[in-house]
């Protein structure tokens, strides 16, 4: 089944696959060769789950793209009181390849243009016999979690006709920037530039910076932790060259550009974006990139500066109909059916801010799971806030998974049922409680599996009653003639709290509410029990007060056993009372399990 959300990827993607707006970079001849069709959107998450479409695995060079991850190295390499001694921080506002200095210093003013990538690149050590480049190419190797290699074609164009980069490099020597003559360090600019990757590799690099410099899929370390702040920062205020103020405005996250139609972009904490267009805009940068990131971050809310954004996870718990039951009681074959084929019915209670980085791992759970169930609840209880992004992807999973037969419910939506409505989700699959959407679902599920209703549809036999039900033909005789029937109808309290447990009641027909009073009076529901059930046994063992009301939901009739006759069978048929009490005791242990496997669902970390 398409994800909702994959399935956007590829509308976006749709959107401008026919756009050929902006030129190919043609000042370095290789470059000029690239295929303006070529055209990927990827987005990886912190976790490392990967959405994509179109050309994503076509390799190009890194180009500019490569100037703010190498700068992680440098600052490993040096520190970063040394690396802000040569290298500034401040946006130039000008085209990535000015030669712009600061004035009395000579220092570039960042290291996302030219001038400060050349600089950035001479602080790269030379460690364990391998050389700078050797060294750039298996840290960017690291961001990506797959090796690495250089396009030599790319990189001796780019030598051969990098005359500005080398007046660059010779100033910076002037200065002071760099320790020694250029010419190698330009040659590390160079290959570092023409390093082949994807558009995959970038949402991974992304996805690396965004998950605190672990690469998601590798689970190793691409950069300390202490300087991805460092290098988030100076793409957020830079890396979009002359267009960066613009770009933190409009798309608001940490990116950086290469000429060779890339680019990557990070919600920090979340997610990492990558887009490959060869044709570039004026400023130098992809022009579908740049519109499909405006869009991005538009129709999911992923501006960095929304105040909604939040990495904590959307599931407060997950569990299935096996382990949690509605609040009522079924027949003992039911309640086995339901706890064997329980996980058909899932169940997530969501919780906090729902957004798009926050639904996204929930999408892609329910997804999963819509292979091998037949309902998935959410829970929305604990919800505090949902924006259209979250509802509407929540809506559109429904239709998906209706197709593979699942139905998806909403549960306690409280504040959101109307934003629920809005984004087209049906009145049918909105409940007020949770208890009702179990019920729902376990009728439906209970009919499935076995052809049938489960509820009676007429009086039960004593025999059909659990309490009876291993009882021989001479006592069910003699049960029929010692008990008197007892009928209440609909509203009428059968027990009320407080009372002493001198009856308990076997329904034959009809069905009951177990219920408590809330501080404020208004009545609960704790427990349904319907025909072939016993009610209020618990009481009448122990001989104690009645802790709960019970009321007829309809015309119910009942089978009464006294205190007195049930005591009197000691004497008159004690092979009886042990049967019975055998089943109560069987049953209040059924229930006692039921209740342990929810507690171990609701404490599950």
């Amino acid at each position: 089944m398409l994800s909702p959300i994959q399935e956007y990827v590829e509308q976006l993607y749709s959107r401008y696959a026919s756009s050929m707006d902006g030129q190919v970079a043609d000042y370095i001849p290789e470059l000029a060769k690239a295929d303006p069709r070529c055209f990927g959107i990827c987005i990886a998450t912190r976790d490392g789950h990967v959405y994509e479409v179109g050309d994503t695995r076509q390799p190009f060079t890194i180009q500019s793209i490569s100037k703010a991850l190498v700068y992680g190295l440098a600052l490993e390499d040096r520190g970063e009181e040394h690396v802000l001694s040569r290298i500034g921080v401040e946006p130039s506002g000008e085209a990535f390849n000015a030669i712009s200095l600061k004035e009395g210093t000579g220092a570039p003013f960042n290291p996302m243009i030219n001038a400060g990538a050349i600089a950035t690149a001479g602080q790269i050590l030379k460690k364990d016999g391998k050389s700078r480049i050797d060294r750039v190419v298996e840290y960017l190797s690291g961001f990506a979690g797959r090796d690495l290699d250089i396009n030599q074609s790319v990189y001796r164009s780019e030598s051969e006709t990098g005359h500005r980069n080398r007046a660059i490099g010779w100033l910076l020597r002037n200065f002071g920037i760099l320790d020694e003559d250029p010419d190698e360090t330009l040659e590390t600019y160079f290959q570092q530039c023409s390093v082949e990757v994807t558009c995959r590799d970038l949402a991974l690099m992304g996805a690396t910076l965004a998950n605190q410099g672990i690469q998601p899929v590798t689970r190793k370390r691409a950069i300390a932790a202490e300087y991805v702040d460092n290098v988030l920062g100076v793409m957020a205020t830079c890396g979009m060259y002359d267009w960066s103020g613009e770009w933190i405005y409009r798309v608001g996250l940490p990116a950086k550009s290469g000429v060779g139609g890339g680019i990557l972009a990070v919600l920090p904490g979340q997610l990492g974006i990558g887009i490959f267009s060869p044709p570039l805009d004026k400023q130098g940068n992809s022009d579908r990139g740049i519109k499909v990131c405006m869009d991005l971050s538009r129709e999911l809310a992923l501006h960095m500066m929304n105040p909604t954004a939040t990495p904590r996870s959307a599931i407060r718990l997950k569990y299935h109909g096996g382990e949690v039951v509605s609040r009522r009681r079924l027949p003992p074959q039911a309640r086995e059916l339901l706890r064997a084929n329980g996980s058909m019915i899932q169940i997530m209670e969501l919780q906090g801010g729902l957004t798009f980085t926050t639904i996204e791992p929930v999408i892609r759970l329910a997804t999963a799971l819509g292979a091998d169930c037949r309902h998935i609840i959410f829970d929305l209880r604990a919800v505090v806030s949902a924006n259209s992004v979250s509802l509407i992807l929540l809506a559109n999973l429904g239709p998906r998974l209706a197709s593979l037969g699942v139905r998806v419910l909403f549960c306690q939506p409280a504040k959101f049922m109307t934003a629920l409505r809005a984004v087209g989700i049906a009145e049918a699959d909105i409940f007020t409680t949770m208890d009702a959407a179990l019920e729902h679902c376990e009728d439906s599920l209970l009919l499935e599996v076995t052809g049938v209703s489960w509820r009676p549809h007429m009086p039960l036999s004593l025999k059909s009653c659990t309490l009876f039900r291993q009882c021989s033909t001479e006592d069910i005789a003699f049960l029929e003639q010692e008990l008197p029937r007892r009928h209440y109808t609909g509203d009428q309290s059968i027990i009320n709290c407080g009372d002493l447990a001198a009856e308990m009641f076997v329904i034959v027909s009809g069905t009951v509410e177990v219920q408590i009073r809330t501080e404020d009076q208004t009545r609960k529901r704790i427990d349904v029990l319907t025909a072939g059930m016993t009610v209020g046994e618990m009481a009448f063992l122990d001989s104690s007060a009645r802790s709960a009301d019970v009321v007829a939901l309809e015309s119910v009739e009942c089978v009464v056993i006294s205190k007195a006759w049930f005591d009197a069978l000691n004497e008159r048929n004690p092979a009886l009372k042990i049967t019975m009490l055998q089943e109560m005791t069987h049953e209040i242990a059924d229930r006692l399990r039921q209740a342990n496997l929810s507690i171990s669902a609701f404490h599950r970390s």
